[in-house]
């Protein structure tokens, strides 16, 4: 398939401003373009950069609003493995354990896996599967939590395995209603995620409001299931490296999910919500920004040191870093 340039390229990329800077050696040597917004527990907007209207992709930001709609047609796991569900892991022997848990749950395998072979995303343990000389497979991918209870789900409605991945199939019905119900407002694209699952399209001001409604619920609700298994395993929604586990584990109340093509969602247990997403795609720039928004909503956070760690390197050496700008 030949990509085509649309029209309309959507304003949260063209009409981003500059919120970092990479600076080597005192010098400016590149600028990244960001939109973001936070919202307060009425969905009032506390701090807006670019187009908080426009629709991205929020890629694996929708993992716990995809994981929300098994909950509410009766996936049921416990709280280890729902944060799973939520996951882009690492890949730690752990996270592979507990997708085997899903999955035999639905009397499953790995073979049973739909999402696109790879190696772990953790490093050490990338290079222990080449050195051992293991294919590329499902199970190591990153997503391969979602798709495991995505396949338990199914099993639990009785609907078709094969096709799970099927925009069509009610499986990833569900899942579009159920975005368009937490983010308030309709899903505005789809297309295929990296997985080989669909990935729909909400404003960030949507995504915003969807992780706080989600932060801020009853733990007795399925929202609150979400949250909850979130801050108690937030090392099994991303990795004992991840930036993401660090920001839950350091922050009170706080859940957050991290997207490919620099896509950062976070909600607080007091209603705020907070999305960005990165015009360029750059990861760098993605942890620093919003550190950056964080720390001036006054929100108090350990994490600040991990998520700002940007260095940039001249043979081996910290010669600059990312630094965040207009906040």
């Amino acid at each position: 398939m030949t990509a085509t340039l649309p029209s309309d390229p959507p304003p949260a990329l063209t009409e981003a401003p500059i919120l970092a800077y990479a600076v080597r050696g005192g010098f400016l040597e590149s600028a990244h373009r960001a939109s973001l917004v936070a919202l307060d527990r009425d969905g009032n907007v506390l701090l807006e950069r670019g187009a908080i209207n426009s629709p991205i992709f929020p890629r694996s930001s929708n993992k716990p609003l995809q994981a929300l709609a098994m909950l509410r047609h009766g996936l049921d796991l416990p709280d280890h493995l729902l944060a799973l569900a939520c996951s882009s892991h690492s890949g730690e022997a752990f996270h592979l354990d507990g997708v085997r848990e899903i999955l035999a749950l639905g009397q499953l395998t790995d073979a049973d896996l739909q999402n696109t072979p790879d190696y772990p995303y953790n490093q050490d343990e990338h290079d222990r599967a080449i050195a051992a000389g293991e294919p590329k497979s499902a199970i190591f991918q990153n997503c391969s939590g979602k798709h495991a209870a995505m396949l338990l789900t199914c099993r639990v409605n009785g609907w078709d395995l094969a096709t799970y991945r099927d925009v069509d199939h009610p499986l990833q019905q569900a899942i579009a209603a159920t975005l368009a119900d937490v983010a308030q407002e309709p899903v505005a694209a789809t297309a295929i995620d990296g997985c080989g699952a669909p990935v729909m399209a909400v404003s960030l001001r949507g995504l915003a409001r969807a992780f706080a409604s989600v932060a801020a619920a009853d733990p007795d609700t399925a929202c609150g299931r979400i949250a909850s298994a979130m801050r108690a395993h937030p090392e099994y929604v991303g990795g004992t490296r991840r930036d993401v586990t660090a920001l839950m584990q350091g922050t009170d109340g706080a859940i957050a999910k991290d997207g490919a093509e620099a896509v950062y969602a976070v909600g607080l247990a007091d209603g705020r919500g907070i999305a960005l997403k990165v015009a360029d795609g750059g990861q760098r720039a993605r942890p620093v920004i919003l550190a950056a928004a964080m720390q001036s909503l006054g929100i108090d956070s350990d994490a600040y040191a991990a998520l700002t760690d940007a260095p940039i390197l001249g043979h081996g050496e910290v010669v600059g870093g990312i630094i965040a700008t207009g906040f």
